[in-house]
């Protein structure tokens, strides 16, 4: 069985060789499997890309998959999922922390039927910052997104490749991988696995990465527009109440003095319910705008694998537009 590694590489100049070569070791255990490594860079700025293009050098294996400018991880996903060729795929970093030791724990779970699994850190080895910002953004994921109960996501995964096939049907800008298999099957389960130390520098993901990746789930959520509504039909009948109660309180004490600050900070709440419902919808329609232009997800600059004993670009592929 040919099993497909699609890995997202930023400035991984350092640790993408060694993910390679260990993972070639890790599937020559493995009987039955072969593997193939799709590695996208996602414009480094570093030499990661002459390091991809050693390894399409070294391994007959090896797509090296190189984007025309900054794309964001996901993108870069759905970029190297439209060169697999396998039954099985399996996603994850390019920094050591998702260790090629652990696949073989994905190939033997898949052998009791699961369509996607998700590996779950049984220690988190991430910055106190990043540990309380992903726990708080997966609480909030599993309350806005339709998923099987008590499944945790990950960057560390395997799915058929049924699966990945409905979602490279996704054609639109703000791809968030997981969310697209949650949205094919109900199949998917997690396993437990050994979260390695970064080896080399740090996270690639800053706060704004984060939170934009966060926000994408709008692309396959209308929670957020049924809260809206929620929110106005609620303010609207305290807005409602409120009158009447003051009115019933003038009536009933002609003396009383309408204060200005109680009208203010009414008025402030309120407004604020107001813009945020606007910004929800706001969302929506930069969506859709996006939608309409067209915006490709990624466009690739190069493809590079092993050709007649040299790695060159494929020119039947390069240029790719999605």
């Amino acid at each position: 069985m040919l099993v497909s590694i699609v890995i997202p590489c930023y400035n991984s100049e350092h640790t993408i060789g060694k993910v390679v070569d260990l993972t070639m070791e890790e599937f020559k255990k493995y009987e039955g499997y072969e593997c193939e490594m799709i590695l996208v860079n996602d414009y480094s700025k570093d030499n990661t890309f002459e390091v991809i293009k050693q390894c399409a050098e070294k391994y007959d294996n090896v797509i090296g998959v190189n984007l025309a400018k900054n794309f964001g991880q996901h993108a870069a996903i759905m970029a190297g999922l439209h060169f697999i060729h396998g039954e099985l795929v399996i996603g994850m970093d390019d920094d050591m922390q998702n260790h090629p030791s652990q696949i073989k724990q994905f190939l033997d779970k898949e052998l009791e039927g699961a369509d996607v699994i998700f590996g779950v850190f049984k220690e988190r080895h991430f910055s106190t910052t990043k540990n309380i910002t992903g726990s708080i953004s997966r609480k909030l994921l599993w309350k806005l997104v339709d998923r099987p109960a008590d499944i945790q996501m990950s960057s560390f995964w395997l799915a058929k490749r049924y699966v990945v096939d409905k979602a490279l049907e996704y054609s639109i800008d703000g791809a968030f991988i997981q969310l697209l298999f949650f949205r094919t099957t109900n199949n998917i389960v997690n396993i437990e696995i050994d979260h390695f130390d970064r080896e080399v520098g740090e996270s690639n993901y800053t706060f704004r990465k984060g939170l934009k990746l966060f926000l994408s789930f709008i692309n396959y959520s209308t929670v957020p527009l049924r809260l809206a509504t929620y929110l106005g039909v609620l303010f609207a009948l305290i807005g409602v109440i409120a009158a009447i109660v003051v009115l019933i309180m003038k009536l009933t004490n002609p003396a009383m003095q309408a204060g200005w600050p109680s009208l203010m900070c009414a008025m402030l709440f309120l407004f604020g319910i107001v813009f945020l419902i606007l910004g929800i919808l706001g969302e929506y329609v930069g969506k859709v705008l996006f939608a309409i232009n067209r915006t490709p997800q990624f466009v690739v600059r190069d493809v590079v694998m092993k050709k007649a004993g040299s790695a060159e670009a494929d020119p039947e592929v390069s240029d790719i537009h999605i």
